[in-house]
C-alpha cells in the first residue's frame, strides 16, 4: 500500500540570507506611459553615469583584495609577517616589508590615476549641457515655451531636449521633430555598437508635421513605450493623439539610444528611459579588475620557484636531521630562499606597463589613441588573428570608385573624363570634340551608346539611399533653406562645381559603398542636388558646367 508523504513546512530562510536576497535583488522593469508636456508620477533612475570602480571607502579594501589574490603578493606578504616572531626573524624588519609596501604602493598609485581619469570622464558627461523645453510659466493667456539649460544628469523621464549637430544623445529618447527639410536625422553610433557608418533616424509623423517645437507641448499625446530592454537593434512603442484620435507606431527607426551622437541637423526627442535603464549601460558589464595573461604567468612561475625553494629546504633538513625544532628550521631556509622570487620583477612590470600606455597615447601615428586602462597594454603584442565580419572594421572604411564596365566598355580612373563628355554629349546632343555617330569609342578600344552612358550613371546617382546637407556657414541662414529651393544650383566643393560658398555639402548614407558612387556621378559633372523621404523619395540630378540639366524623380524607391 502506497503512502502519501506529509507536505513539510519550508524551511525558514535566515535574516542574513533575507538582507542578502534584498541587497541583491533586481528591480522589476515594466513598460510605461508618457504624456507629453508632462512628467510622470513614477520615480525612475537619475540620468547619472558612474563608471568608476572604486569610491573611497571601497578604494584601499578592495585594491588589496585584488593583489593579495596573486600568490606572488601573498607570499611575499606571508615572508613580511613572519619577522615579527623573534625566533624565526632574520633580518631587519624594512628588509620585507619595504619591498612590499614600494609594490603596493605603486600599484595603489596606478589604480588610483585609473579610477580618477574614470571620474573625470563621468564627471564630463553628466556636466555636459542639454537644452530642455518647458513652458514659461509667467505668461497667462497662452502657452508659449522656454528653453533652459540643463546638466546630463538633471534629466527625467518625461524631458522634451533640443539636440544640436555634434552633441551626444543623453539618455535612450524618441525622435519627435527635426528642422531638417528632408525629415530625418543622422546619427552616429559608433560608440553604441562599433559601426561608423551613419543611421538614418526618422520622427513620428504626427508630431513632425507641427509648425514648431514650442506646438509638442500644445497636443495631447500619449506614448507608451516597452519595459526597459537590452537590445539596441529592436523597440516597440505606440504615439497616439488623444485630441485627433491619430495612432502611430513606434520602431527602431524614431529611437535616439544613449550614447549616440547628432551627425547632421537639430533633433527634439522625448526621453523614455534614463540612467541604469538605458540601452548602453544595460550592456555593460561590471567594472572588474582584468589581469593580463603576463601577470598570470608570473604568478604561476612564482608558484613553481616556491616549490623549489621548499625542495631546498627539506634537503637541507634532511642533510641537518630532524632531531629538535626541526621545522624552525625549515621556515628560516625558506626565509633564506625567499629571495629566488624577485619582488622586484612586479615594479618592473607595473612601471613597463605605465610606460607602454604613455608611449601608446602619445603616438603621432595613431592619433586620437585614449588608453582606458594600464594594466593590460602589454596584451596588444599577444594579437595574432583578427577575425572581423567586413574589411570596414580594420580599415578606415574608405570606398572609391575605380573602374565601370559596361558590357561593351570599360571605364578608369585614366579615361572617366570621356564619361563626361559622352553625357555632355547626350544631354546637348552637341559635343564638338566627338563624333557625332551614335556610338563613341573608349581608350580601350570599345564602344559605348551616350544614351547607354547616360542611363548608366544615372541608375548609379539615384537608385540608393544618400541624402546631400548643406550646412551654409553664414550664422543666422539656414542650410535647409538652401536645399528647399528647387530652382537654384546648390553645389560645393564636395559636392562639386563652383558655387556659393557658403553652402557646403555633405553626402550623408549608412553605407560608404553608396557614398563612393553617388561622389563618382559627382566627378563625372553629375551632382545629386535634392532628395526628400516625405515627397516619395524626391531626388534632383543637375548636371553642372556650361550644358545644365535637371532630371527630377518623384516616386522613386531604392
Amino acid at each position: 500500500m502506497e503512502t502519501t508523504p506529509l507536505l513539510t513546512r519550508p524551511k525558514k530562510k535566515s535574516l542574513w540570507s533575507r538582507l542578502q536576497f534584498w541587497r541583491f535583488r533586481k528591480k522589476k522593469l515594466s513598460s510605461r506611459a508618457i504624456y507629453l508636456g508632462q512628467l510622470p508620477d513614477e520615480e525612475f533612475p537619475p540620468n547619472y553615469v558612474c563608471n568608476q570602480k572604486y569610491n573611497i571607502l571601497t578604494f584601499l579594501p578592495l585594491v588589496l583584495f585584488e593583489q593579495f589574490r596573486f600568490f606572488l603578493n601573498l607570499y611575499f606578504l606571508v615572508m613580511a609577517v613572519s619577522q615579527f616572531i623573534p625566533s624565526i626573524r632574520i633580518g631587519y624588519l624594512y628588509t620585507y616589508w619595504g619591498p612590499l609596501c614600494f609594490v603596493l604602493a605603486v600599484t595603489l598609485f596606478r589604480e588610483a590615476v585609473d579610477d580618477f581619469r574614470r571620474y573625470r570622464r563621468d564627471r564630463e558627461v553628466n556636466r555636459q549641457r542639454y537644452e530642455r523645453i518647458v513652458l514659461d510659466s509667467s505668461a497667462a493667456d497662452y502657452r508659449p515655451f522656454l528653453t533652459e539649460q540643463v546638466a546630463s544628469s538633471e534629466l527625467r523621464v518625461g524631458d522634451i531636449v533640443m539636440l544640436h549637430k555634434g552633441q551626444r544623445v543623453p539618455a535612450d529618447m524618441i525622435l519627435l521633430r527635426t528642422n531638417e527639410t528632408m525629415g530625418t536625422v543622422f546619427i552616429r553610433t559608433d560608440q553604441l555598437d562599433g559601426e561608423i557608418d551613419w543611421k538614418l533616424r526618422i520622427p513620428l509623423p504626427s508630431t513632425q508635421k507641427l509648425p514648431t517645437d514650442a506646438h509638442l507641448l500644445d497636443i495631447n499625446a500619449q506614448i507608451w513605450v516597452e519595459k526597459p530592454e537590452k537590445d539596441i537593434h529592436a523597440f516597440i512603442g505606440t504615439c497616439t493623439r488623444l485630441d485627433e484620435e491619430e495612432s502611430d507606431s513606434l520602431h527602431i527607426e524614431n529611437t535616439l539610444w544613449s550614447g549616440c551622437v547628432v551627425a547632421s541637423g537639430q533633433a527634439t526627442g522625448l526621453i523614455i528611459y534614463t540612467g541604469s535603464e538605458t540601452r548602453s549601460v544595460m550592456n555593460n558589464a561590471v567594472p572588474r579588475s582584468k589581469v593580463g595573461r603576463l601577470d598570470l604567468q608570473v604568478n604561476d612561475l612564482t608558484k613553481l620557484l616556491f616549490v623549489a625553494t621548499i625542495f631546498i629546504s627539506m634537503l637541507l633538513i634532511t642533510l641537518k636531521g630532524f632531531g629538535g625544532p626541526w621545522y624552525g628550521f625549515l621556515f628560516r631556509f625558506v626565509l633564506l630562499f625567499s629571495y629566488i622570487i624577485p619582488i622586484s620583477l612586479r615594479v618592473n612590470l607595473d612601471m613597463g606597463k605605465a610606460f607602454y600606455s604613455w608611449t601608446i597615447q602619445r603616438d603621432q601615428k595613431i592619433e586620437g589613441t585614449v588608453m582606458r586602462s594600464t594594466t593590460i597594454p602589454e596584451e596588444l603584442g599577444r594579437i595574432q588573428y583578427v577575425l572581423a565580419d567586413k574589411t570596414g572594421t580594420l580599415t578606415k572604411n574608405e570606398m572609391v570608385f575605380q573602374k565601370l564596365h559596361l558590357g561593351n566598355a570599360l571605364f578608369d580612373k585614366n579615361n572617366f573624363y570621356e564619361v563626361e563628355a559622352l553625357l555632355t554629349q547626350y544631354v546637348t546632343n552637341d559635343a564638338p570634340s566627338l563624333p557625332t555617330s551614335p556610338t563613341t569609342s573608349t581608350s580601350e578600344g570599345l564602344a559605348a551608346s551616350p544614351r547607354q552612358v547616360w542611363q548608366t550613371v544615372l541608375c548609379i546617382a539615384l537608385c540608393h539611399n544618400v541624402t546631400p546637407v548643406y550646412d551654409v556657414a553664414s550664422g543666422d541662414q539656414q542650410a535647409d533653406e538652401a536645399q528647399s529651393d528647387m530652382g537654384s544650383s546648390v553645389m560645393s566643393e564636395s559636392c562639386g562645381g563652383a558655387v556659393p560658398q557658403q553652402q557646403l555639402c555633405e553626402y550623408q548614407a549608412s553605407s560608404p559603398d553608396e557614398v563612393a558612387l553617388v561622389k563618382w556621378t559627382d566627378m563625372v559633372s553629375s551632382v545629386l542636388m535634392y532628395r526628400h523621404g516625405q515627397l516619395g523619395d524626391v531626388r534632383e540630378l543637375r548636371r553642372r558646367g556650361a550644358a545644365a540639366a535637371a532630371v527630377r524623380v518623384p516616386g522613386l524607391q531604392s
